[in-house]
C-alpha cells in the first residue's frame, strides 16, 4: 500500500463512480493521507475535496487530467497545485464537453458498423447528464438481455477472457486509439496543455505514458522539450521494464516522479486506491517527489 495516490477519479469525471466523501473514506481505510482528484478535464470536485480532505485529516494536492495531443498520438496530462478557480479550466471543461458530444453519434455508428447495435438514446439516458464514454456504451450492452446476446459481447460476460474488467477492456478493445471504433477527437496540443497548467500556477506531470506511449516510450523526451517537469512512473499500467525506466529517466533528469492507482470505481474493478506497484529501490525516491508536490515544489 502507498500513502501517496495522486491519480483518482471521483463521480466528476465522466467515466468515475465515488463521491468525495466516499474516497476520503478509502484513502482513510487503505491508510493513504496524500490525495489528488484528478477528474478529466474538469475542476468540479475541488472546492469539496478541500473541505473533506481537511475534515479528515488528509493532505489534499488539486489536480487535474486533461486530454490532449502530440504529434497525432492521444496523451493526458496531469495539473497539480493549479489556481483551480481559473476561469480557464471552467473554458476547458466547456470545449470538451462539445467536443465529446459532437463526436458521440460516430462512436455510436462505428459500433454499429462492427455488428454490435447499441441504441444512442439509452446511452444518453444512461448518463444522466455526464458525457458519454466507451465505458458507458459497455455498461448498456452488458446490462440488457436484447443486447447481451450479441455473441462479440461474450468476451466481456462472466467468465469471459475480458471480464475482469468489463467496461475498460471494451473501450480499449473497441473505442482507444487505433481500435475499430475510435473516434478522433481535435483534443489541445500537448505544449497548449503544459502552458495551460503552468500558467495556473501549477506542475505538469505526463500520465501513465507507458499505456498512451507504448512501444515509443522514447518520446518523453521530447516532451520534456515542451514543458512537462515530470512523469507518472507508477501506475497500474506499466510493467517492470516500463517503471525501471520512466523511474531512471526521472532519476537521472532531476525531474518530478509520481505515483497514482487510476482509481474510477466500477468501470477499473481491480483498481483500489492506493494500490499500485512501486519496485523498492525507488521508494524513497516516489516519498521524497511526492513532499515536493504536497509542498507546491
Amino acid at each position: 500500500m502507498n500513502t501517496f495516490d495522486l491519480h483518482v477519479h471521483s463521480k466528476y469525471s465522466n467515466d468515475g463512480e465515488f463521491e468525495i466523501q466516499e474516497i476520503v473514506d478509502r484513502c482513510i481505510h487503505n491508510d493513504v493521507n496524500v490525495l489528488s482528484i484528478t477528474d478529466h478535464n474538469s475542476i468540479s470536485g475541488i472546492n469539496e475535496a478541500i473541505l473533506v480532505c481537511l475534515n479528515s485529516g488528509i493532505d489534499f494536492i488539486p489536480g487535474i487530467e486533461i486530454d490532449c495531443s502530440y504529434q497525432g498520438t492521444d496523451l493526458h496530462l496531469l495539473g497539480y497545485n493549479i489556481d483551480w478557480l481559473s476561469d480557464d479550466f471552467i473554458e476547458l471543461e466547456t470545449a470538451i464537453r462539445k467536443k465529446v458530444m459532437d463526436s458521440f453519434p460516430e462512436m455510436i455508428f462505428n459500433l454499429n458498423q462492427l455488428g454490435i447495435e447499441v441504441n444512442e438514446n439509452e446511452v444518453l439516458e444512461k448518463a444522466n447528464g455526464k458525457l458519454p464514454c466507451g465505458e458507458l456504451i459497455a455498461e448498456v450492452l452488458l446490462s440488457k438481455k436484447e443486447y447481451r446476446s450479441n455473441p462479440k459481447l461474450l468476451p466481456y460476460m462472466s467468465g469471459g477472457e475480458r471480464s475482469d474488467m468489463p467496461f475498460i477492456n471494451f473501450y480499449h478493445d473497441f473505442f482507444a486509439q487505433g481500435k475499430p471504433a475510435y473516434v478522433k477527437i481535435n483534443y489541445m496540443d500537448f505544449a497548449d496543455a503544459v502552458e495551460l497548467v503552468r500558467s495556473n500556477g501549477g506542475t505538469p506531470i505526463i500520465a501513465h505514458p507507458g499505456l498512451n506511449l507504448k512501444g515509443k516510450e522514447e518520446l518523453i523526451v521530447e516532451l520534456f522539450e515542451h514543458g512537462a517537469v515530470g512523469l507518472e512512473a507508477f501506475n497500474n499500467y506499466h510493467d517492470a521494464r516500463q517503471m525501471g525506466y520512466f523511474a531512471d529517466f526521472s532519476i537521472q533528469g532531476s525531474f518530478l516522479m509520481t505515483g497514482g492507482s487510476d482509481f474510477h470505481g466500477k468501470n477499473k474493478p481491480l483498481i483500489d486506491i492506493g494500490k499500485y506497484p512501486v519496485p523498492d529501490k525507488y521508494k524513497r525516491h516516489l516519498i521524497q517527489n511526492g513532499a515536493r508536490l504536497k509542498i507546491g515544489h
